[in-house]
């Protein structure tokens, strides 16, 4: 990528996709501030970093030397900004070059043969599991995730010989128009982002462009059974890979003792005895479009180096996080995991995954419902994905970039929830009511900040 600019100005710069871009940069040389709304532990250690972020939104609050100078500066923001941010309406006003998010990854990952993970769900576990398979090789990668990969502490990855950059291709805002793959993974299509794209078919047309992008030496890789009718160009060879079908798939699945072990079927071979290091049941899905996306590389990569890379892969952040696994007094399981999953099916999956580990036990689900608009639209599907928990407590909506919408609130989906054991709580309260609940495990899901309290709720469980 050749920017003339030393000097970079990220407006949203503590979310999780710019966080990466602000790193990458940093390790080029370029100096590197932004804005964001809140501090938090990820902004903070940017910070240490050496990325200078402020928390103000107005002009005076952007540094100095960053101000009156648009040939030295490259302006770079988040469309979950509103277009009549302060800071954002004086670059624009004063003549910056002014970029998405999107499309600086896309100018970044061009230059690369780039494996990019789309799909309502699965994109930041898929391309962790990737990115990671790469980084255990001697191939190695550039990696440009949407989570914290807990084996590195980072969601950037660097190699300076790599011909591959791993990306998370995002479909908010239409973001994935903006790169070029080598090798596109569609994981799932479920509608989401109604509020951007308005229906099923848009969003599914958006899915379908998204494949028109693949370079034409390159690939597809599609799980079995979607809606989308993809529009590959000449010389894209595509693949379909699944847990029970497609040209990649798993058979022999074995469960023992909380841990999974399953055969990957391949086109050309069968890879024997792989083990998730996150073992729960949607990992195997994860897990062979991770492994199918590296093989279509055509890089002599081991069985062994795939089974060592898949077994000691912690996850990102906020993916089936376990922060506590014990036995009680009682003798029962104890465990309490975080999952980010906020939509119906990923609920669903998570929950049934959950449920797959611990057969016997009581399953309570906190749910932290993300946007007015997701709630309105999908409430009916969210009652129906957590009534298949034992017991649910819902929290406040998380509004995120949203106003609230007249007659829309979490209790929206508790009205539909068909089980007895549900409740509304408020934030303040709920460690009372965890300690009250007797839990066995304990699951909590959302994309808000549901996980700011899990240090709490956990030196609560331990002093009990």
């Amino acid at each position: 990528m050749t920017m003339q600019p030393q000097k970079i100005y990220f407006a949203g710069a503590g979310g999780i996709g710019m966080a990466a871009l602000e790193r990458y940069f940093l390790s080029k040389g370029y100096r590197v501030a932004g804005y964001d709304r809140t501090e938090t532990e990820l902004t903070r250690q940017l910070a240490k970093e050496g990325v200078e972020i402020t928390y103000n939104d107005t002009v005076d609050a952007i540094p100095a030397d960053f101000r009156d100078c648009p040939q030295q500066v490259q302006v770079v923001y988040t469309p979950a900004l509103p277009s009549d941010h302060p800071q954002l309406s004086y670059f624009r006003s004063q003549g910056y070059p002014v970029l998405k998010r999107s499309q600086v990854l896309g100018l970044i990952t061009k230059g690369s043969k780039s494996l990019c993970f789309a799909g309502t769900h699965g994109k930041t576990t898929t391309s962790s599991m990737a990115a990671h398979l790469l980084n255990t090789s001697p191939v190695g990668c550039n990696a440009f995730l949407g989570g914290i990969l807990r084996n590195y502490n980072s969601n950037l990855l660097l190699s300076a010989t790599s011909p591959y950059s791993v990306v998370e291709a995002d479909e908010y805002d239409r973001s994935f128009h903006q790169l070029a793959p080598y090798i596109a993974v569609i994981n799932a299509t479920d509608p989401d982002h109604l509020d951007i794209y308005g229906t099923e078919e848009a969003y599914l047309e958006s899915f379908a462009h998204f494949t028109e992008l693949i370079r034409p030496d390159g690939f597809l890789l599609l799980h079995t059974g979607l809606k989308l009718k993809p529009r590959p160009g000449k010389g894209v060879r595509t693949y379909t890979f699944g847990r029970n079908d497609g040209d990649f798939h798993a058979k022999n699945i074995r469960y023992s003792q909380g841990s999974i072990l399953f055969d990957l079927v391949t086109p050309w071979n069968t890879i024997t005895d792989l083990s998730p290091g996150i073992p729960v049941d949607i990992n195997i899905d994860n897990a062979i479009a991770a492994i199918a996306a590296v093989l279509l590389t055509g890089e002599q990569i081991t069985d062994q180096t795939i089974r060592q890379a898949m077994s000691t892969f912690k996850g990102p952040k906020r993916r089936f996080e376990f922060w506590l696994k014990r036995t009680g007094q009682n003798g029962k399981p104890q465990v309490i995991v975080d999952d980010y999953a906020h939509h119906p099916d990923e609920i669903r999956a998570s929950i049934r995954s959950i449920r797959a580990l611990y057969p016997e036990s009581k399953l309570t689900v906190i749910f932290q419902p993300h946007l007015f608009s997701r709630t309105r639209d999908f409430a009916t599907e969210f009652a129906q994905s957590l009534s298949e928990a034992d017991s649910v407590i819902l929290l406040p909506i998380y509004p995120a970039r949203e106003e609230p919408i007249p007659g829309i609130s979490s209790e929206t989906i508790l009205n539909q929830i068909d089980n007895a054991n549900k409740m509304l709580a408020a934030k303040q309260n709920l460690i009372k009511t965890i300690k009250n609940s007797n839990f066995e495990v304990l699951l909590t899901l959302g994309a808000g900040d549901i996980c700011d309290m899990l240090p709490e709720i956990l030196s609560e469980v331990n002093s009990l």
